[in-house]
């Protein structure tokens, strides 16, 4: 299986993915866009995943190569692929589908819990999750809401967490995948972030994190996923 991964800062990278991907043998590529590299043709990827970044998808025109990245992650989605967007790239999902991206409530940075909707507690990924799990966020933005999209989980700091679109899309607007590693490297590029707010944690309370048992819920979320591959 070929995996393809669409990354926005060269400080945000795939995590547990890559270990996931190393573990079952599948062939994983990248494509940088914020570097100008160019995405590849769509027959040339399975699944597909697009990564968190620091660009800010209320204001695409900021990022012309965000564009070029919905018209993409359209095609995924017209080809069934399935397709994985996670923080921002839950966003661009959104986008793609027509919905604009929205601001949200709160910022949210460091370890928080999200809880599931009813429709979550019935999906096919999450009905084995508990009603309420900890999670990793850092955002400020939420992902728009299209026709057909179902919201999956919610926090006390914003109402759009995960959805579903069809049987094969999902938008995680938390983080499974950054490991303590990578958490390290956000806290130092993304320092500016980490102000006095209801659902921020400081860097200290940051990195006190153990990710692991995080890390561990983004294994079902891609064995799910590419399971309908196979």
């Amino acid at each position: 299986m070929r995996v393809h991964a669409i990354i926005h800062a060269s400080f945000e990278k795939i995590g547990i993915i890559q270990n996931w991907c190393r573990e079952n043998g599948y062939q994983l590529s990248a494509t940088l866009p914020f570097e100008g590299e160019k995405l590849p043709d769509i027959s040339e990827v399975d699944f597909l995943i697009i990564m968190g970044g620091p660009q800010c998808a209320v204001h695409l025109d900021q990022y012309p190569y965000l564009y070029d990245e919905i018209e993409f992650i359209k095609k995924s989605i017209e080809h069934n692929k399935p397709t994985l967007g996670i923080c921002l790239g839950a966003q661009l999902i959104g986008a793609s589908l027509g919905a604009n991206t929205e601001h949200s409530p709160n910022q949210e940075i460091g370890v928080f819990p999200v809880t599931l909707t009813h429709a979550g507690t019935t999906d096919p990924i999450f009905k084995a999750f508990s009603p309420t799990f900890n999670v990793m966020h850092w955002h400020s933005d939420m992902p728009g809401i299209a026709k057909d999209v179902v919201i999956l989980a919610k926090s006390e700091g914003c109402p759009r967490q995960a959805f579903r679109y069809g049987d094969r899309v999902y938008g995680l607007q938390f983080h499974l995948e950054i490991t303590n590693e990578l958490l390290k490297g956000m806290v130092t590029h993304c320092a500016d972030d980490l102000k006095n707010g209801a659902y921020i944690q400081n860097e200290e309370q940051l990195l006190a994190q153990d990710l692991t048992s995080v890390n561990e819920k983004m294994i079902p979320v891609l064995d799910y996923l590419a399971k309908l591959i196979e």
